[in-house]
């Protein structure tokens, strides 16, 4: 029996309130700003707290076991709550662990009310009605306008998807199977998206996908990723515009060249090598080799010589030799990079990489990983370092307890990279500093 329309409200006609729980990437969170976005356009009242809820949307993320696990973790600690645990409020389970394990989710997973997978988040409002009913006729002054649940809010930057799904079947990788075929959106869907985060009081945006530089290559009129960002930055010409995850092969002349003529446009790229071991890459079907990556890298900085470049690395993937590991970490040394993220490999069920041989144990990998992850510090430390004395633009975006700023240059990516702390600024606005110190990734600057 589902939760009536005024379970849990003194009034009896205030609309339904709706909490969101959101984990994983930030594609997650755009999920969840748009599934919120309906229904607060429906009445629903959108609200940050998640103990009064009357229906709780856990958007999970199942990438890797590890996501998985922490996602199962966050609906388990939705199901203590009291409410929860009395029946006076649903879970609805949402995003990639729905998407990925299919009826075998639901038959296992008995705290969940519904499951909404990825392909069927525009169906959350009809699956929050069949919960709590549709939004009292009387209830439509107390409902939320925000549009996105206030855990969501971002005083200074939002996240944009341009594209969804992936063709490319690493065989690692889960993304195929739990977001579908690769499809690019619309531009004129992008810019209006874009528009609503800059009127919201966004800043910077920041343009994701899981393989942005394929933008535009299923769309009519051939326009590429570089077309789109020189056309945003045009049109939001006091905005930054940052693009994150562009495969190697999508870094392109034009895309380079749009980076060094737009001062909006951030020269930054997120560029997922994952090794540098062409038997490796093969296996886990990707092209490349360390020669390779090292020439593309003095190309880019040959075209945009202050970019900001970033990675990701996998750490023991099955057959990998100790002098491919060392090898790997002999190139991260050499710090052709500005930032290096460093995951251990996970044998993901479903995936080709599942069956390979020589899959190496846990302790293993874990302990190649944090190798590298030292090894990338120490590189990447003294890139950061070498800032010092140089003047950056800063987009302030808060302040600790204790009243000290922060904000973020165009060299660092958002929840990724560091802030740089500064003397004084508003939130939401640019500063110019002179960088004084860093700490790691960290920057300071007056």
């Amino acid at each position: 029996m589902g939760l009536s329309a005024c379970d849990g409200r003194a009034d009896g006609v205030s609309a339904p309130r709706i909490s969101f729980v959101t984990m994983g990437c930030a594609k997650n969170e755009v999920d969840s700003a748009a599934m919120a976005r309906a229904l607060s356009g429906a009445g629903y009242a959108v609200v940050e707290d998640v103990e009064g809820a009357d229906v709780i949307v856990i958007n999970t993320c199942s990438f890797i076991q590890a996501a998985t696990e922490e996602s199962l973790e966050a609906i388990f600690e939705a199901a203590r709550l009291p409410r929860v645990a009395a029946g006076d409020a649903a879970i609805v389970v949402a995003g990639c662990m729905p998407a990925r394990y299919g009826d075998d989710l639901a038959d296992e997973l008995e705290e969940a009310r519904a499951f909404v997978p990825c392909s069927k988040e525009d169906d959350i409002v009809a699956v929050v009605e069949a919960i709590v009913g549709p939004v009292p006729a009387a209830a439509g002054e107390t409902a939320t306008s925000a549009g996105a649940p206030a855990e969501l809010a971002r005083p200074a930057f939002s996240y944009v998807k341009i594209s969804d799904g992936c063709d490319r079947f690493c065989s690692y990788c889960t993304i195929p199977h739990i977001r579908g075929r690769y499809h690019s959106f619309p531009y004129e869907d992008i810019r209006a998206a874009v528009a609503r985060e800059v009127a919201q009081g966004a800043r910077e945006i920041v343009l994701i996908a899981q393989d942005a530089g394929r933008w535009g290559q299923d769309l009519p009129g051939g326009r590429d990723l570089a077309w789109l960002v020189d056309a945003l930055a045009g049109a939001f010409p006091d905005t930054w515009l940052r693009v994150m995850y562009v495969q190697p092969e999508g870094v392109t002349d034009a895309l380079l060249a749009v980076m060094a003529a737009r001062e909006n446009v951030c020269s930054y790229l997120d560029i997922p090598l994952q090794h540098v071991s062409e038997p490796l890459l093969r296996a886990m079907n990707r092209p490349g080799s360390a020669e390779k990556f090292a020439a593309a890298i003095e190309h880019i900085r040959a075209l945009v010589p202050d970019i900001t470049l970033r990675t990701t690395l996998i750490a023991g993937f099955p057959g990998e030799t100790e002098g491919e590991f060392e090898a790997l970490c002999d190139f991260v040394a050499e710090a052709p990079f500005d930032y290096v993220g460093v995951f251990p490999y996970s044998r993901e069920e479903g995936t080709a990489a599942y069956d390979l041989p020589d899959q190496l144990d846990e302790d293993e990998k874990a302990e190649r990983a944090q190798i590298l992850r030292d090894v990338a510090d120490t590189a990447c430390a003294a890139r950061v370092a070498a800032r010092i004395g140089r003047s950056y633009r800063v987009l302030v975006e808060g302040a600790e307890e204790d009243g000290q700023l922060y904000g973020r240059a165009q060299c660092q990516a958002p929840e990724v990279d560091g802030v740089t702390f500064i003397e004084a600024g508003e939130i939401g606005s640019f500063v110019d500093v002179v960088i004084t110190d860093t700490l790691l990734y960290e920057m300071e600057g007056e």
